[in-house]
C-alpha cells in the first residue's frame, strides 16, 4: 500500500508540472502575439519604430509629480526589448539613433531653467537650490526612465549590456557620427556603473565541481591564452591554479569577469610553464611550493560593460582570498601579454626608413649583424629583411637570429611600453590596465610566449607587473594624477639603451 506522504509529493509534482505547462502555454502564446506585432513594426519601417517609440518611451513625468507616478506597464519594457532584438544591424543603428534624437533631453526646458537659476541668484538660498534640482531634474533623458524600468524586467539587464555593446560599436566603427548617440552611451554607462557596483557583485572560484555551464563559458571567454580543450581546462582550475570570476544576480551563470592565477615558487617568466604543464594536474597542492601568485589571464566576458571598473577590483577582491588562503604568500605578479608591439615595431621601422633614419635606431653594428644573420639578398635593404623577418615565427627557431635580435627587440619592447603614450599614459592598454591598479612595470621576458599568437602579437615577449601591496596606492597616484610610470631598473636599463641608440 502507497504511504500517505508519497500519495502527497506525486500530487504535489502532478500540480507543478501543470503549473510549468501552462506557464509555458503563455510564454510561448505572448511571444507569439509579440513576433506578429513585431513583425508588422518592421514592415512599418521608421513609421513602425516611431510608433513603438511613442507608445514604450513615457513622457518624463513632471517635477511636482516625479515621486508619484506610477511604473509604466511591464509589457512597454517586454515590447521594447522584443522589437529591438528583431532588428538587423541597419536598423538598429536607425532606431537608436531616433531614440537618441527624439527620446532624449527637452532642450527647450532646460534653456528656461537655466535662464530661471540665473534671475534667481539674488533670491533665498532655498529658492537657488529649488530651481538647480529643477535644473538637474530636467537633464534626465526620457529614455533613461525606459532604460530603468528595463532593469526591472527578466533578463533586462543583460539586454541593456549588450544594447550599449551595440552603441559601442556603432561609436567605434564610425557608423554614426551624432552626439546624441554618444549621449546616449553616456547614460547607459552610468547606469550599468552603479547597477554593477563592487557591492552588488559577487566573487566566484571556479572549479572543475563547478556547473558544466560555467566551465563551458569560462574556456569561451579566455581571450588571452585560448583554452584548447577539456583537459586544458582541467588544469587551469586544478591544483596550483586558482579561476575566479565576478557575477551578477541580475545576470545569473554568466561570468562578467574572469582571472585566471598561478600559484608557483618563483614569479614565471614564461607562460608555456603556465598553461602547458600537465604534471601537476591530479597532485596535491604542497604549500611550501607556493610562494607567488600570477595573474596570468584576466578577461572581461562583456562588451557592454567597457569601462565599467570591474578588472582592478578583481584583482584586489582576489589578492585578499588567497591571503586568507595562504598567509604567507608574499609575491603578486601578472605574466601580461603586449598586444600591438609588432604592429608598432613594424610601422617604426617603416617610418625610420622613409625618413632614411634607420641608423637612429639601430646601431650600424647590429644593422650588420642582422644582414648577415638573415643573409640579406645584395641590394635589399636590411630594415625590410628585419620586417619581414618579425613578420614571421620562423626566427625563433634560430639560436643565432635569436641572439642577435634579442638585445634590440628588448629595447624596443621596453620603449613601447614605457615611452609611448596616448595623452600621457601607456599606449598598450594592458600596461595601461595594471599601472592604473599601481603595479610597477617590474620585468620584461625573453621568449615568454612562443606561441604562433605571441610571436605575432609581441616577438614572444612578455612582462610582469608587479604589485607591492604596500606601495600600490602610491603607484596609483602617481601614474593618474602625475602620469609617472613606476618602473624596475630592468626596464628602465632597456628604456636608457633605446634613448642612447636612437640618440633621444
Amino acid at each position: 500500500m502507497t504511504s500517505h506522504p508519497v500519495i502527497l509529493a506525486f500530487r504535489s509534482s502532478v500540480r507543478c508540472w501543470r503549473h510549468r505547462a501552462l506557464l509555458r502555454v503563455a510564454l510561448e502564446a505572448s511571444d507569439i502575439r509579440c513576433r506578429r506585432l513585431y513583425s508588422t513594426h518592421i514592415r512599418g519601417g521608421v513609421s513602425g519604430m516611431e510608433e513603438i517609440l511613442a507608445r514604450v518611451v513615457a513622457p518624463l513625468p513632471s517635477y511636482e509629480t516625479r515621486d508619484k507616478s506610477p511604473p509604466p506597464p511591464e509589457i512597454n519594457s517586454l515590447e521594447f526589448m522584443y522589437f529591438y532584438k528583431s532588428l538587423d544591424k541597419e536598423d538598429k543603428l536607425n532606431f537608436l539613433t531616433k531614440l537618441s534624437q527624439d527620446f532624449g533631453v527637452d532642450h527647450k526646458s532646460v534653456s528656461e531653467l537655466a535662464l530661471k537659476l540665473l534671475d534667481t541668484q539674488i533670491r533665498d538660498l532655498a529658492t537657488i537650490l529649488l530651481v538647480e534640482d529643477r535644473l538637474r531634474y530636467s537633464l534626465t533623458p526620457r529614455y533613461k526612465q525606459l532604460f530603468s524600468h528595463i532593469s526591472r524586467v527578466e533578463g533586462g539587464v543583460k539586454f541593456l549590456v549588450d544594447l550599449r555593446a551595440d552603441v559601442l560599436e556603432i561609436i567605434s566603427s564610425k557608423a554614426s557620427e551624432s552626439p546624441h548617440i554618444r549621449d546616449l552611451n553616456g547614460t547607459l554607462k552610468s547606469l550599468l556603473s552603479e547597477w554593477f557596483s563592487v557591492g552588488l557583485l559577487r566573487l566566484e572560484r571556479i572549479t572543475w565541481q563547478s556547473p558544466c555551464e560555467i566551465l563551458q563559458k569560462i574556456s569561451q571567454y579566455e581571450a588571452v591564452h585560448p583554452v584548447r580543450n577539456w583537459t586544458d581546462l582541467k588544469r587551469r582550475v586544478g591544483p596550483y591554479r586558482r579561476c575566479y570570476a565576478f557575477t551578477h544576480a541580475a545576470m545569473p551563470g554568466e561570468p562578467l569577469v574572469v582571472l585566471h592565477v598561478a600559484l608557483t615558487e618563483d614569479i614565471s617568466d614564461n607562460i608555456q610553464s603556465i598553461v602547458r604543464e600537465f604534471a601537476t594536474l591530479d597532485s596535491e597542492e604542497d604549500v611550501n611550493k607556493i610562494n607567488s601568485a600570477i595573474f596570468y589571464s584576466i578577461s572581461s566576458t562583456q562588451a557592454g560593460l567597457q569601462g565599467v571598473e570591474l578588472g582592478n577590483v578583481l584583482i584586489k577582491r582576489v589578492v585578499r582570498e588567497l591571503q586568507s588562503e595562504f598567509p604567507h604568500l608574499a609575491q603578486f605578479s601578472s605574466l601580461s601579454p603586449i598586444p600591438g608591439f609588432s604592429a608598432w615595431l613594424q610601422g617604426l621601422l617603416s617610418q625610420y626608413r622613409k625618413e632614411g633614419r634607420v641608423f637612429d635606431l639601430l646601431s650600424e653594428e647590429e644593422w650588420k649583424e642582422i644582414e648577415h644573420a638573415t643573409d640579406s639578398i645584395p641590394g635589399t635593404p636590411t630594415v625590410d629583411s628585419l620586417r619581414k623577418l618579425i613578420s614571421t615565427n620562423e626566427w625563433m627557431r634560430s639560436e643565432r637570429l635569436s641572439g642577435v635580435l634579442e638585445p634590440v627587440l628588448m629595447r624596443l619592447c621596453a620603449w613601447y611600453l614605457y615611452g609611448e603614450k596616448r595623452r600621457g599614459y601607456a599606449l598598450n592598454p594592458v600596461a595601461n590596465f595594471h599601472l592604473q591598479n599601481g603595479a610597477m612595470m617590474w620585468r620584461l621576458n625573453w621568449r615568454a610566449d612562443t606561441s604562433p599568437r605571441g610571436v605575432a602579437n609581441s616577438c614572444g615577449i612578455m612582462v610582469n607587473y608587479r604589485y607591492f601591496l604596500n606601495e600600490t596606492s602610491k603607484n596609483s597616484a602617481l601614474y593618474l594624477q602625475n602620469k609617472v610610470i613606476t618602473a624596475s631598473e630592468q626596464v628602465l636599463g632597456f628604456v636608457s639603451q633605446f634613448q642612447k641608440a636612437s640618440k633621444l
